[in-house]
């Protein structure tokens, strides 16, 4: 039997906020990554594509993905259109080499956009060979609500499997946010699963983003589970570093979740 190729491990560019995106291709060089994911965001490195070439070059590593800007603080990066931003963020990906591109469900606002996204993503897909994964996300609290009222602000719902999609990111922080089975979400997904934002979170309704470990996710559970399934995808460490107190507080962190993720990956 042949024996299947390793699982690349990656480490977002968001992993190392406030610092900038360079930041993150030196830690994953220093470290041991196989490569990075780049959050386009307000970083201005992150969302110039010769920049993040270079970054590349210069470090060894490889862009295994590029999370399209769907937060709410990126609704005017590159364009306020948001399908014009999903298809720069695809190109983006075809010009760096990367095989995926993590987008979020559309905002319930976005009624153009959300009537036409199954398509959008059809249509990328089939015309770029580029793998746009579709992330689970989680109901926030409504201004003025009660401390337990949740809403979604997504459509049609916080669970891309309620639609169905050809790619999906799972990401482990905001189904700990969400109070989401991770395992059960990653059946729903079956095949479909191509990408894991590898976090944690102890189940408040807030996106943590912790070292994996340091919550109450299955994240050991899900990455064995993706070993025995033969998954063919990638796992991301989107962690939160912010509060590090220093290069090397921020290191460990980031070396101690890669040695998680390689432990229970069987590396």
């Amino acid at each position: 039997m042949t024996e299947s190729a390793p699982v690349p491990v990656g480490l977002s560019t968001a992993s190392v906020w406030p610092l900038r995106a360079g930041a993150a291709f030196e830690l994953a060089a220093d470290l041991g990554y196989d490569g990075v994911e780049v959050m386009v965001w307000a970083d201005p490195i992150s969302q110039d594509v010769s920049a993040i070439r270079r970054w590349s070059q210069r470090t060894g590593m490889p862009v295994l993905s590029v999370h399209s800007p769907s937060l709410l603080i990126t609704q005017r990066i590159w364009s306020p259109d948001p399908e014009v931003r999903l298809r720069r963020s695809v190109d983006a990906a075809l010009e760096l080499g990367a095989r995926t591109v993590v987008v979020h469900p559309p905002f319930r606002w976005q009624r153009r956009y959300g009537d036409a996204f199954g398509d959008l993503v059809d249509e990328l897909e089939d015309t770029s060979g580029v793998d746009v994964a579709v992330e689970n996300m989680f109901k926030v609290r409504p201004p003025g609500g009660s401390r337990d009222a949740r809403v979604s602000a997504f459509r049609p719902s916080i669970d891309p499997t309620d639609v169905g999609f050809r790619h999906y990111t799972l990401d482990l922080s905001h189904s700990a946010a969400a109070r989401m089975d991770a395992l059960a979400l990653a059946d729903r997904m079956g095949a479909g699963l191509s990408h894991v934002h590898l976090a944690d979170g102890t189940g408040i309704p807030k996106d943590e983003h912790l070292i994996p470990g340091h919550g109450g996710q299955p994240c050991a559970e899900l990455l064995e589970k993706l070993v025995s399934d033969g998954f063919s995808g990638q796992v991301v460490l989107e962690v939160n570093t912010r509060h590090a107190t220093g290069a090397a507080s921020r290191a460990r962190a980031l070396a101690e979740a890669l040695l998680f993720a390689r432990l229970h990956l069987g590396q």
